[in-house]
């Protein structure tokens, strides 16, 4: 975003930064720290929450940064005053705290992440999400009560959900129009376990839960969904139709029925192996045939779909833009259209007895898959950021689709409500059998 620099800068010299308070100290929060405190004149990070504090202390820390303890709100606009980093393990902090513009999610966690959510809007926070999966869960509600309060509720630059978010409003402001937008891939296994992904997690200092979770398809799956419901997409299949190719990803534009695409309205797909990589791409066609003329001319190929393509994202490098573009432009760099397009559903990884309590994702029992939100709900399938903590009530054998009538959910979660509350906002009904809809 061109003017954030500029608009970052000016709060430099006025000595007015943009305070960010950040859940989570976890891979991609350490780095994010060390950006913000370190290469983003113009904001200052104030507060760090994580569930073990030592962690976040030590976070801070490692970038050069003070960290001191927070036990009041009072205690976090102390500490931000002077300029140091206040350090807590409870939301209330950083959701209600005068010393905070802009809350990141940076926990991946749905149960935690939904409740963040609603505490940040209570507390008139804006929310910028490193967790897409509360996002794909119930983004549609959050973004609406986000709107309630007054706060702008928003995906973050960096991440491939908004990288190709970006790309598709590039694509559309200059006269395209999008038909796929893509995710490109270096591996896709949906039977990888975090015992298989143990090595590379620990050779990069990663989450083996996280990681499994990119190797097996998970969440390019939720990062789609994501796409799909911002752009106002679909699925051509539940899976997607991940493709595998190996050249550059400009080739594709062969590779695609455009008639097809056109029926569906435009679609969010992926692809494994493709270059550059990793990146993201959005094939577009144009009806104008003057300006198919011009595409032409400047190297775009002769059509119908031409290639634009982003051939990498930055992660926490570009978490700040998004920060700035919400706290100064009011500007998402991705949220829900309205009405869910695209949800993700859990599918076995292995045979599953009945009695087995589900795992988180990337784990050992189930990966994820894009699904149309209507067959999501027509059929009752199970959301996959619900998945973990349910009770399998019957054997699903391998590959098999996991749906509300095959477990026990965990009573009293407000994650639970909440989807309910969104499925009934969007379809009239919630998927999911509550007490009072059986006696109905």
């Amino acid at each position: 975003m061109i003017p954030v620099d500029t608009l970052l800068a000016s709060r430099q010299t006025d000595g007015r930064p943009v305070r960010l308070g950040l859940v989570g100290a976890g891979f991609m929060a350490r780095g994010l720290i060390n950006q913000v405190v370190n290469s983003t004149p113009g904001m200052q990070l104030t507060v760090v929450c994580n569930r073990t504090p030592a962690k976040a202390h030590a976070a801070v820390g490692d970038v050069g940064a003070q960290a001191e303890a927070a036990e009041s709100l009072r205690d976090v606009e102390r500490i931000a005053a002077a300029g140091d980093v206040a350090i807590t393990d409870d939301i209330a902090l950083v959701a209600g705290s005068d010393a905070v513009d802009v809350v990141v999610d940076a926990t991946g966690a749905v149960a935690f992440g939904a409740e963040l959510a609603l505490a940040c809007f209570a507390g008139g926070k804006h929310l910028v999400l490193l967790n897409a999966e509360v996002d794909a869960t119930l983004g549609p509600l959050l973004a609406t009560k986000a709107d309630a309060a007054g706060v702008v509720y928003s995906g973050a630059d960096g991440d491939q959900p908004a990288v190709q978010m970006n790309l598709i409003r590039f694509v559309r402001q200059i006269g395209l129009e999008p038909q796929v937008a893509g995710n490109i891939k270096g591996l896709q296994d949906p039977y990888r376990t975090p015992t298989t992904q143990e090595g590379f997690a620990k050779r990069w200092g990663q989450d083996p839960w996280m990681v499994t979770s990119f190797a097996d398809g998970t969440k390019v799956s939720v990062e789609q969904a994501l796409v799909a419901n911002a752009a106002g997409l679909t699925v051509p299949r539940r899976g997607l139709y991940a493709m595998d190719h190996t050249g550059h990803v400009d080739e594709l534009a062969s590779r695609y029925d455009v008639d097809e695409l056109r029926a569906l309205g435009g679609v969010v797909d992926y692809v494994v192996g493709a270059k550059p990589g990793p990146g993201v791409y959005v094939m577009a066609t144009h009806d104008d045939p003057k300006q198919r003329h011009y595409l032409e001319l400047y190297k775009l190929g002769t059509g119908p779909l031409y290639s634009f393509y982003t051939p990498y994202h930055l992660c926490h490098f570009e978490v700040p833009t998004t920060v700035a573009r919400v706290a100064l432009l009011g500007d998402p760099a991705i949220r829900p259209l309205g009405a869910p397009r695209v949800d993700v559903v859990p599918l076995a990884k292995t045979d599953l007895a009945a009695g087995t309590v589900l795992d988180a994702p990337g784990g050992y029992h189930y990966y994820g898959e894009a699904e149309r939100a209507e067959v999501t709900h027509a059929e009752r399938l199970l959301p996959l950021g619900l998945a973990e903590g349910c009770r399998l009530l019957r054997d699903i054998p391998k590959d098999g689709v996991i749906g509300y009538q095959d477990v026990e959910v965990p009573s009293g979660r407000v994650v639970d409500r909440l989807r309910a509350e969104q499925d009934q906002m969007f379809f009239g009904s919630p998927a999911a059998r509550t007490p009072e809809s059986a006696r109905a």
